[in-house]
């Protein structure tokens, strides 16, 4: 009933209003813009940390496992009727033996750190998705017996090596001799790369046949480092792997889950997160501020109206109402506005960031830093709603004092000089 009342049709009057050569009007239109941005930039905001934490969980699954069972004494013997028991736990998917294990690796001059894990190929392709992102070669190229690697991106251009060239393993354990303690070392084939697009991994890691793995660092026969597994539900995963450990008692195991080794990581996101969205609400804030100001110059020039309403019989509280509903409509229109323009921004992020990029011939993300090179965006309708709500809600709170102020006009007052 409020759209048909003489509130709505004064107030929304005088937002059109061209009085003063429409200058109360081109304010108006100032404080959705101020408004409009605000929000839009809270929402891309949020939007580009909910991105960056579900690229990340992505690509770190992508390349680790959802859980890895290993042995307090470094490693484990019988790992095949260990790998059927931990198969058999619900919502256990996949269960593959791993060897890893700290090592140098160089070529020429070229000198780099990284882990050694050693896999088996057909089992390694039911735990992780890191088959899919390889560049050059597969993983059924680590043949028992062969001595070849698989490399990251980064860390193949830290030792200037490409697939067809060797690279030689230095272990950390060293072998006594006549001469002295030697080094172990094998020199391996690279028969592959792979890209996972987090630098941390695409530098840091060497896939290796889970033979030449054990051969390499001393393992015993038959003995390898732990279970990886994939879980039917991975953001399950803290709870499985509890459940496992019980089930499996005080047998020398420990099991973690994937999110154990990035948990202060992840917390860190969404720290980061609450405080940007407390620090930039400050900018919707300011719009509100600037709703205040309007409707103030709004009331100021509507003095000889306000007070014509009055000796009409319009009563304190319908004039309240006029300008409260100018101050809703005001802070509806840039709330929405904001909102559509936000969306549209984050939904198409990623293109704008590489154009501006590819303008000004520079990367804004260091791979090295982020640990991924693109600005991925994800728009929750959460967050949409708790941005738009808090807007919506300090514009209404800015249109109490001039609303208050217009309804306390004294008609006399106003037309003494009319």
């Amino acid at each position: 009933m409020i759209f048909g009342s003489y509130e709505w049709l004064i107030g929304t009057r005088h937002l059109r209003s061209t009085h003063r050569r429409g200058f109360v009007s081109f304010v108006a239109v100032m404080s959705v813009c101020g408004l409009a941005l605000g929000v839009a930039t809270l929402i891309v905001v949020l939007s580009v940390m909910n991105g960056f934490g579900r690229e990340l969980r992505s690509r770190i699954l992508d390349v680790t496992a959802d859980a890895t069972l290993m042995g307090l004494r470094g490693s484990i013997g019988q790992w095949r009727a260990l790998q059927r028991r931990v198969r058999a736990e619900p919502g256990v998917e996949a269960v593959a033996p791993y060897v890893q294990q700290q090592a140098l690796l160089t070529h020429g001059q070229y000198i780099a750190g990284a882990a050694v894990r050693g896999v088996l190929p057909a089992e390694e392709e039911h735990v992780t998705a890191l088959a899919r992102h390889l560049e050059k070669g597969d993983l059924g190229a680590l043949h028992p017996g062969g001595y070849e690697v698989i490399l990251g991106v980064d860390l193949a251009r830290a030792l200037h090596v490409r697939p067809g060239g060797s690279v030689v393993l230095i272990a950390p354990e060293g072998i006594a001799t006549p001469a002295g303690l030697m080094p172990r070392m094998r020199r391996f084939r690279v028969v592959g790369l792979f890209h996972s697009g987090m630098y941390q991994y695409d530098r840091q890691l060497a896939l290796v046949n889970i033979t030449d793995a054990a051969r390499l660092f001393a393992l015993p026969p038959g003995r390898v480092t732990g279970l990886r597994m994939k879980l039917a539900d991975p953001w399950q995963a803290p709870t499985t792997v509890r459940r496992i450990a019980y089930d499996l008692g005080g047998s020398g195991y420990y099991v973690s889950a994937w999110t154990d080794h990035m948990v202060n990581f992840f917390r860190n996101i969404q720290i980061t997160k609450s405080m940007m969205f407390i620090i930039l609400s400050m900018i919707v804030g300011v719009a509100a501020f600037n709703i205040v100001a309007t409707l103030v110059m709004i009331v100021k020039e509507k003095q000889s109206d306000i007070a014509i309403l009055r000796t009409l019989g319009a009563s304190p509280a319908n004039v309240l109402a006029v300008f409260a509903i100018q101050g809703l409509l005001i802070g509806l229109a840039g709330t929405l506005l904001g909102a559509g323009l936000g969306i549209l921004i984050a939904d198409h992020l990623q293109s704008l960031v590489g154009l501006l990029e590819r303008l000004l011939h520079t990367q804004f993300l260091n791979p090295k830093v982020y640990y991924m090179s693109e600005l991925p965006a994800y728009v929750e309708g959460f967050d949409v709603l708790r941005v738009c709500g808090v807007a919506f809600l300090l514009c209404a709170l800015a249109t109490v004092y001039p609303a208050w102020r217009a309804a306390r006009t004294a008609p006399a007052e106003a037309l003494r000089h009319e």
